[in-house]
């Protein structure tokens, strides 16, 4: 009698390919903590994620629970359902919300580092100008001033101290608008 499927031998046992029972677990409990995360938002950040109706309904009566079991399961229920839904955009948008955009940090640091070369160099304050000629020349030159000012009062001030930054941020700010597109 001939058999058709090839034999074995003992060290040749057939292997499962698939995620290990720790895995899936690991992912089961990465999509309920995200649960946990949107029964934290409000309504209105909620509906800016793509949920389906029976997710987000899950969340919102999660919201109105008030018993400590009764919010737990309704978290795991919560977590169940992420299964079908888009775990990686909503991931995304959550994670930008809470730290804002790349875009959104590199502009800011890029803010940051005219403001400080502006309170080191008049050069720096003459090229600007020559980009943006709508702009008050008197205040910028007077929050440079000040700004000036307390940076060479802080430089003097003893350990413990708090430093003065006013206007070494309300320069930060004018030089924010600068750059900001008109909104009209």
């Amino acid at each position: 009698m001939t058999n058709d499927l090839p034999e074995l031998e003992d060290d040749d046992k057939p292997v499962y390919d698939g995620p290990s029972k720790s895995q899936v677990k690991r992912d089961m409990l990465a999509l309920t903590d995200l649960g946990k995360e949107l029964v934290a938002l409000s309504p209105e950040r909620l509906k800016q994620l793509p949920l389906s109706e029976r997710l987000y309904d899950a969340i919102r009566l999660a919201h109105r629970t008030t018993s400590r079991e009764g919010l737990r399961r309704q978290v795991h229920f919560v977590g169940k359902l992420m299964r079908d839904a888009p775990a990686e955009e909503i991931r995304i948008q959550l994670d930008t919300w809470k730290n804002g955009s790349k875009e959104q940090t590199q502009a800011m640091h890029r803010l940051e580092t005219l403001r400080d070369k502006l309170l080191k160099d008049d050069e720096v304050l003459t090229t600007l100008l020559t980009k943006f000629p709508n702009a008050d020349i008197q205040h910028l030159r007077t929050l440079i001033r000040e700004g000036r000012k307390e940076l060479t009062a802080n430089a003097a001030l003893r350990q413990g101290q708090e430093p003065q930054r006013k206007h070494y941020r309300a320069l930060f700010q004018a030089i924010k608008t600068l750059h900001e597109p008109d909104e009209s």
